[in-house]
């Protein structure tokens, strides 16, 4: 057994929602485990997002060696372009969450600096005494991995965020057998996502939204607006084939949705038939029977899209009497209020609004594993 001490310094993201970041130590080299940020609480009055307290990092910026992504939320990313801006050492993630992570650093102005390396789900990888072995797993999000982390002590498995989908909607398989070998072979310390911890059961796989999402396609007879996080590709590629099925076009609206369903379908992750998409500036063209609105903020952020579609303020989507407003999300703890102030907004607007309230089939399935999973 090699001397020495292996660190892990949280760094963020435990006993909390969001800003994960964990530091791995072994000698003279770390490596950082995601990078994310945190929306402030409400009273937190002028205080726009959280981000990781970094001062171990640059008390021992030398030593580290590189950031290693599991998946591109953003409370594992978010945070990037100010660690970056202080520490500009490699970064490492999947094809798709570094798409995520390039829009972002060219927003702030880092993207020229930036060295970014690809990694593939199976392929290990090693930054100094550490050899990462990423392992694909299924989550809300698409393009995710767990890291294995291979130290001079042993193995630490990083779960990121995962839960256990059996029939994921673009058949890139959970690698279970990979957890199995591990599991095997002994394992150091595991570091796991325990978002559902307190639920009982499995988590239902994305396929279990089709049914309620067929549904509502069928009985919406005016606008149907479908609001989601950005990052789920896998629901916005689920309305975007219903749309095409019902006879509605489709306008994305909302910053993070347009960029998400570019990068989306620029990798082939998301297909829109010819003819399908229109601009939001032409949803007033179209009778209001062949409209799908796909529109950001889920959590009532005070200046998303949907917010301000709720108070009439927004240049292009306007809800009116007998349009259909879907809530495909969970709520994040700490947004129970701004969400329930946008949805009495909307029912003023004689909308008729669908939320998550644990009827069957769901409008929504989490992408966190329950306890079945975790165990």
């Amino acid at each position: 057994m090699p001397s020495g001490k292996l660190h892990l310094v949280p760094l963020g993201g435990l006993g909390e929602f969001g800003m994960n970041c964990m530091a791995v130590r072994w000698g003279d080299d770390i490596i950082v485990v995601d990078a994310g940020l945190m929306f402030p609480e409400a009273e937190l009055l002028g205080v726009d997002i959280v981000v990781p307290d970094i001062s171990y990092l640059l008390e021992n910026r030398q030593r580290v060696r590189a950031i290693v992504l599991t998946h591109g939320h953003e409370d594992h990313i978010g945070a990037l372009p100010w660690i970056l801006s202080e520490l500009n050492v490699p970064v490492w993630g999947t094809e798709f969450t570094l798409a995520y992570v390039e829009d972002k650093l060219d927003e702030h102005g880092l993207l020229d600096d930036a060295d970014l390396k690809e990694i593939r789900p199976g392929e290990r990888f090693k930054i100094g005494p550490f050899t990462v072995h990423p392992i694909q797993v299924t989550h809300s999000l698409v393009d995710c991995v767990s890291l294995a982390i291979h130290t001079p002590l042993g193995v630490v498995i990083h779960t990121g965020d995962f839960k256990v989908d059996p029939t994921p909607t673009d058949n890139r398989l959970f690698d279970l057998h990979a957890f199995a070998e591990y599991g095997k072979e002994g394992v150091l310390a595991l570091l796991q996502d325990s978002t559902n911890v307190e639920r009982r059961g499995y988590t239902p796989s994305e396929r279990a939204v089709r049914r309620k999402f067929d549904e509502v396609f069928a009985r919406t007879e005016r606008r149907l607006f479908i609001s989601c996080f950005s990052s789920s590709i896998h629901r916005i590629k689920l309305a975007v084939e219903l749309a095409w099925q019902h006879g509605r076009k489709v306008a994305f609206v909302g910053r993070s949705m347009i960029s998400s369903s570019e990068i989306a379908e620029d990798l082939g992750y998301l297909e829109i038939p010819e003819g399908l998409l229109v601009h939001p500036g032409e949803i007033k063209n179209f009778p209001p029977e062949k409209v799908c609105v796909l529109i950001s903020g889920t959590q009532g952020e005070p200046m998303s899209a949907l917010s301000r579609a709720a108070v009439d303020n927004h240049k292009h989507a306007t809800i009116e009497k007998g349009d259909t407003v879907v809530l495909s999300s969970r709520i994040i703890p700490g947004n129970e209020k701004a969400i329930y102030r946008m949805v009495d907004h909307l029912f003023r607007r004689e909308a008729h609004v669908i939320y998550e309230d644990g009827s069957s089939p769901p409008i929504h399935v989490s992408g966190h594993a329950s306890q079945e999973e975790l165990k």
